[in-house]
C-alpha cells in the first residue's frame, strides 16, 4: 500500500513515514501544497495524510482537487487545529477522518487499517479469492491453508492485482506502484517481469493454477476463472 504524507513539519513527517515503512507501507512526502498536487498529479496512492497548515496554503485545497482527480484515494487529515470549523469542512469535501496533533503513531496505523479496509476490501480483515487467503494486515498469504513464502514486493503486487482484478495493468502502472518515484529508473521493467515470473511460480507451485494472463502488447490480468 502507498501512502502520501504531506507535513511540512520535518521530525513529524519522518517520524511519520519511519513508523509506517515499518508497518509495511511504502511511503513519499510532501512539504507544500504545490509539490504534494505535483506527486498527486503523477502519481497513484492509496491513501493521503494531509496536514492543513502548510507554507503555501491550505491542505482543504488538496482535498478538494484530490477527490475530484482521485475519489478512491483515501484521505485522512492531520491538523494542529482542534477546530470543529476544520474538521466539518474537511469530511464535507470528502476526507475519510479528522487526526489532531499530537498524536500517536499506534493510533494513526489503526486508522489507516481502517480506512484501507474499508475502501479497499469492503471493511474485510481478510480476502478470499478461489484457493487464496490474504490477511492484509499481517501481510500473510494462504494458498489451500498452507502459509506461502513471499517477498515484501510480492505481497504488494498480488495485493495491487487482487484490488484490480479482471483490469489489465500496464507494466507501467504496476512499476509505479512498486517504486513511486523511481519507477522510470532504468531496470524497473525488467524487476516487474522478475516478481511476476516468481509470484506466478509460487501460487502455481501451491495450487495448480495459472492466475496471471499476459495481455500481449498491454501488461498482465489476475484472473481466477
Amino acid at each position: 500500500m502507498k501512502i502520501l504524507v504531506i507535513e511540512d513539519e520535518k521530525m513529524l513527517c519522518e517520524s511519520i513515514i519511519t513508523y509506517l515503512e515499518k508497518e509495511g507501507y511504502r511511503c513519499e512526502q510532501a512539504g507544500t501544497v504545490e509539490i504534494g498536487t505535483e506527486k498527486v498529479n503523477l502519481y497513484e496512492y492509496d491513501c493521503m495524510l494531509v496536514d492543513i497548515g502548510l507554507p503555501d496554503g491550505n491542505g482543504l485545497t488538496l482535498v478538494r482537487e484530490l477527490k475530484k482527480s482521485h475519489p478512491e484515494t483515501g484521505i485522512i487529515i492531520i491538523s494542529a487545529k482542534n477546530s470543529l470549523d476544520d474538521k466539518v469542512l474537511g469530511l464535507d469535501l470528502g476526507a475519510d477522518d479528522y487526526l489532531t496533533k499530537p498524536f500517536h503513531l499506534s493510533e494513526l496505523n489503526s486508522r489507516i487499517k481502517s480506512l484501507l479496509r474499508r475502501r479497499k476490501f469492503d471493511g474485510q480483515k481478510e480476502l478470499v479469492i478461489d484457493q487464496i487467503r490474504i490477511l492484509p494486515e499481517n501481510r500473510q498469504v494462504y494458498v489451500q491453508a498452507e502459509l506461502l513464502q513471499i517477498t515484501k514486493k510480492e505481497f504488494d503486487l498480488l495485493l495491487f492485482f487482487i484490488s484490480n482484478q479482471g483490469r489489465v495493468l500496464t507494466k507501467e502502472s504496476i512499476a509505479e506502484h512498486l517504486w513511486g518515484d523511481f519507477a522510470d529508473s532504468s531496470d524497473s521493467f525488467d524487476l516487474v517481469y522478475s516478481h511476476i515470473k516468481n509470484l506466478r511460480k509460487k501460487l502455481f507451485e501451491k495450487s495448480g493454477k495459472e492466475y496471471f494472463r499476459n495481455v500481449y502488447g498491454t501488461g498482465y490480468i489476475f484472473d481466477c476463472y
